[in-house]
Parts: C-alpha cells; structure tokens; sequence
C-alpha cells in the first residue's frame, strides 16, 4: 500500500512536471475559432489554421461550407476517420494515435470507448506522450499501474457529444472559461487563447487543440499536442 501510494505520487509529479514544461511560452496570435456552418449548404470539413503554440503548431478550427456529397473523410494521422466507425477503431488506423490506442488497451478501456456512448475524447499524439518524464509512460503501462493509467485516460473523456462550436459556447457562456466534468471524476478548464482551444488541468497544465470535431459513430474526437494530468494520489 505504502509503495502504491509513493508511485502514485512520484507519477503525478511527473505528469506535472511535463504538462508545465509545456506552456513556458505564450503561444502566437491566432484566428478566432468561427461560426458554425449554415445549415442549408452541408457539413463541416475539419479544416483547420496553423499556429503556434509552446507545445508546437495547433489548429484553430476552420469550418467550410460544402455539399456533403463531395466531402473528404477527415484524416488523423494519414487515414481516413470513418464517421460509421467506433472511437476505437477509428483511433487504431492513425499513425500519430498508437501510444493512446496501446494505452487503452493496457487499461482495458477498449470495450467502454467501442461503447454507444456518446464520448468526448481529448486523444493526446504520441509525440504528446514523449513530452512527459523519462519512464513515466513506461511506469503507467505496468499491470501494478493500470488504476492510475485509467484515471489518467478518462481524464481526457467527457460524458456527450462536443464540437468545437458547443464548446466554444461553453466557454462563452462561462465568461471565458467553461468547466468541464471528465469521466475520470476531475474537471479541465476550457479557455480561448488567440482563437485556439486549450484545456488546463488540475495542476495547471495546458494542452492545445491540433485538430477539431473528428466524427465517430460513438462521440467525438478532438487531437490535442500535451497529456492532461489529473491527480492520481
């Protein structure tokens, strides 16, 4: 019990430690987020605008109107996310998803993400992961840290379905700031920052939002560049 209680201590203080190392800078002026797109000339693409942030480029979400017939699949990773197919199943075709995709596994979540749902996931890259504290993601993936793994993944799940635009009315609505409840138990802070969307966790940490509103038949997905950390103790 005592070991647990230190290993869940030293991980939280790791994630922490990378989750700041990640905002020492102010990211550069972005687009605003836009509206939504109008309803009588089809559906959202997903397309995005670069900026720049401390943990790399972010994407401030770009809507466009066209006929939905003639709309692409969005792409995470270099495949094509199917708007039919599961969190799950869409996560494992993308490239820069594996270490998430591996992560659920090894906390037995595949089952509850391939679930109806409706899920809002906030799906760290892998280069997200490589930003935390050497052996941290090492540690977590052992069977004795599957507890702290789960919590640390559910975190970045949000009961119902919500786009960039419910979002950023939440935030509005929340005089710059909305609050949201994770599956995990915790809450993360929404924010606009030069027209990006960033998640602040409980210890401070920042996460930014590299892409927007990628449809699953059982939620959706929005990429984002950092680990959000909760507390694990």
């Amino acid at each position: 019990m005592i070991r647990a209680t230190i290993s869940a201590a030293a991980l939280t203080l790791s994630l922490a430690a990378a989750a700041n190392a990640q905002t020492t800078t102010q990211p550069a002026p972005a687009q605003p987020v836009p509206a939504a797109p109008t309803a009588s000339t089809g559906a959202q693409t997903g397309t995005t605008a670069t900026v720049t942030t401390p943990a790399g480029t972010v994407q401030t979400g770009a809507n466009a109107n066209v006929n939905a017939a003639a709309k692409a699949p969005v792409t995470v990773g270099g495949a094509p996310m199917l708007p039919t197919a599961t969190i799950v199943a869409n996560a494992s075709k993308a490239s820069n998803l594996t270490t998430l995709v591996k992560a659920v596994q090894a906390a037995d979540l595949t089952a509850t993400l391939s679930g109806p749902g409706p899920f809002t996931v906030f799906a760290p890259t892998n280069e997200a992961f490589q930003r935390l504290a050497p052996g941290t993601l090492d540690q977590l993936m052992k069977p004795e840290q599957k507890a702290s793994l789960t919590k640390l993944l559910t975190y970045h799940v949000v009961a119902g379905k919500l786009d960039a635009e419910a979002l950023k009315k939440q935030v509005e609505a929340g005089g710059g700031t909305a609050t949201l409840t994770t599956v995990e138990g915790q809450p993360l802070k929404a924010t606009l920052e030069n027209g990006a969307l960033v998640l602040t966790d409980v210890g401070g940490g920042k996460s930014y939002v590299t892409q927007y509103d990628v449809e699953q038949s059982n939620g959706i997905v929005h990429v984002v560049n950092g680990v959000l950390a909760p507390k694990l103790g």
